[in-house]
């Protein structure tokens, strides 16, 4: 019984964290699993000053251009969406479901993906566990972060993010001796992750729906 309120209690926290995060591969080690619709978890956006959406400025450090017009459909349909703060959620949930990955966990991955994307991860991580092999990864920096994409189909919003991290990427064997990789030697990662809501919907959050090298 206690371990079921504990579990509870771990589940609730888990929740709260996601709902302040977001507006949210390495080199040497296995790269995340691509599902065909991959979908990170983000809480509600903030509401922002009540500008009409064509007054409002799309920061051009966080938006490429091909994206503005994507971004300004998504901010008319939903006038509490802020850029800067989604940009800031999808590097801390970059960091949140590659930490989980790397470790396993798939509990926290449940929060953070649906379930197509869940089976993907859940099938990657099996294949390590049967090879015997653990992942000591470290996400080092998050050196960029920037909307490249966006478009909104009826409710159905999408944004590209491309990330660009440094990753210490490390692979051991059950008895903890070095397969691959190295602490030292940060790898540098370019990526693309989309993310999927629709908007006005009962639930909140963002969800990775795809990621793609660059």
């Amino acid at each position: 019984m206690v371990y079921l309120v504990l579990l509870a209690m771990v589940a609730g926290f888990l929740a709260l964290r996601l709902y302040m995060v977001l507006g949210k591969r390495t080199g040497h080690e296995q790269p995340l699993p691509k599902a065909a619709e991959e979908r990170v978890v983000s809480p509600p956006l903030p509401r922002t000053i009540d500008v009409a959406p064509e007054q409002r400025d799309v920061p051009a450090r966080n938006v490429e251009q091909g994206a503005e017009q994507g971004i300004r459909a998504i901010i008319a349909a939903d006038p509490s969406f802020d850029v800067a703060r989604f940009v800031d959620g999808a590097k801390s949930a970059y960091r949140m479901i590659l930490e989980a990955f790397w470790q396993g966990d798939e509990a926290t991955l449940e929060w953070l993906v649906d379930d197509d994307v869940r089976q993907s991860f859940a099938a990657a991580i099996a294949d390590r566990k049967a090879a015997g092999h653990v992942l000591d990864n470290r996400l080092v920096s998050i050196e960029r972060a920037v909307i490249t994409d966006a478009s909104l189909e009826g409710r159905s919003a999408r944004i590209g993010v491309r990330i660009e991290a440094d990753i210490a990427a490390v692979t051991r064997d059950a008895e903890g001796n070095l397969v691959s990789g190295s602490m030292t030697d940060a790898v540098a990662t370019l990526e693309k992750w989309t993310f999927a809501r629709t908007l006005k919907s009962s639930d909140p959050n963002w969800k990775l729906a795809e990621t793609d090298e660059v």
